[in-house]
């Protein structure tokens, strides 16, 4: 028993660790763009190409989502740093969706891991939940409290750049690449508690959970024809179960096989798949940049366009005689994280980057001390420490035992 136990911990910690290694680069990408849009991109510029919800600026914001392709937290920078410069909420909403999920890389992981039929809902369903959280937000927006967050945000930039120098000669100044430097470690140093547990928690779950589990939570699974009220558990509960897996889409994606592979719907796993916006840590960045009244409208906004998006998705599939099998499904931790290929020579480059940026930021202005100003702060930093511990203990488990 403690032999299998030992096994399993060296497994979870492998399987976090490699997960983190999928998408470093992707955090890398991320919040570059992001310090580059806050110290580059005016506020009169932001508002001339993405300002009011019409069809152009909707378009402009998920192609430039499309272009950067960044994991949610990443995203989350970028989409406050574009919203706080004068882009409307529709716009910025619409780059946010665009750039969690119509991303190249996570269409390449599903159709490792599912089959094409996902891929396809990966790009289409990405383009509904934009349209759909359009139609909701210009039913239910509430002016007032869309300012309120918008100030919010400009403060979280550090101030406002109507007298700052034009990005073209910035971006040749060395002072301009001073500021993405700081701008860059900011970011990692809001989220690193964030991301560190979550990929904890999600080793911990792709191999301690047992399917059986999964199974039960969706009601339903398995069988050949499931009825609409069916379906929408299935697509209610996949942001519950993403809330106890999450660390963004890219390494849900074997987990989602898991949930696939078990008989949950095309809907179940897909809204899965897009629930990574409509989950804790999300839900508490976003309460940071813009406090948790406007958190929770934002939530409410993604949440209902997903659940209508994917059941939407599951009857079109449907008619059109397309559902996938099952039987396409991979196993969720059996692959084999840490090869040579493209994520290795991208690794590489942005962890140079990074080293560069954090050494630029240390010798200019040093690294802020302290373990976080509230109560809430200081209990994510234990649970970051104990993550490490646990990481660490797993890794120096003898590999033996994982056998």
């Amino acid at each position: 028993m403690t032999q299998e136990f030992f096994g399993q911990w060296h497994e979870a910690a492998r399987t976090s660790t490699g997960l983190f290694w999928m998408a470093f680069w992707a955090f890398g990408l991320g919040y570059l763009i992001s310090s580059m849009i806050q110290v580059f991109v005016t506020e009169a510029r932001m508002k001339r190409s993405m300002g009011e919800a019409g069809p152009k600026s909707v378009a402009l914001a998920s192609l430039f989502g499309f272009i950067s392709s960044s994991c949610s937290f990443a995203a989350l920078a970028t989409t406050r740093s574009l919203f706080a410069k004068g882009a409307g909420l529709v716009p910025s909403l619409a780059f946010l969706l665009a750039s969690t999920n119509l991303v190249v890389e996570l269409g390449i992981i599903i159709a490792v891991f599912l089959s094409w039929q996902f891929v396809v809902g990966e790009y289409l369903g990405g383009l509904l939940l934009i349209g759909f959280m359009w139609l909701i937000v210009r039913l239910t927006g509430p002016k007032k409290l869309i300012e309120t967050a918008r100030e919010r945000a400009r403060e979280q930039e550090g101030g406002n750049d109507e007298d700052a120098p034009d990005w073209r000669s910035l971006i040749r100044r060395r002072e301009g690449w001073r500021r993405v430097a700081q701008q860059y470690f900011m970011e990692w140093a809001m989220v690193w508690k964030d991301v560190t547990i979550g990929f904890t928690v999600a080793g911990i779950v792709a191999v301690f959970i047992p399917r059986r589990f999964f199974e039960w939570l969706f009601v339903g699974s398995g069988s050949g024809d499931l009825g609409f009220l069916q379906l929408l558990q299935h697509a209610l509960i996949g942001p519950v179960a993403a809330f106890f897996t999450f660390i963004g889409s890219m390494g849900n994606i074997p987990l989602a096989a898991v949930l696939f592979s078990n008989g949950v719907s095309f809907a179940g796993v897909m809204a899965f798949i897009f629930a990574d916006l409509v989950v804790f840590p999300v839900l508490r960045i976003q309460a940071k940049y813009y406090g948790w009244r406007f958190a929770f409208y934002v939530l409410g906004v993604f949440l209902a366009a997903l659940v209508t998006a994917t059941i939407a998705m599951h009857y079109g599939f449907q008619f059109a005689g397309l559902l996938p099998d099952a039987s396409a499904a991979q196993s969720a931790t059996d692959r084999d994280f840490f090869v040579v290929d493209y994520k290795l020579f991208l690794n590489i480059a942005f962890f140079a980057v990074s080293l560069v940026f954090v050494i630029w930021k240390v010798r200019t202005s040093g690294i802020p001390l302290g373990w976080g100003s509230d109560v809430s702060e200081r209990i994510l930093f234990v649970l970051t420490m104990l993550a490490f511990a646990w990481l660490l203990g797993g890794w120096l488990v003898a590999p033996q035992l994982a056998a």
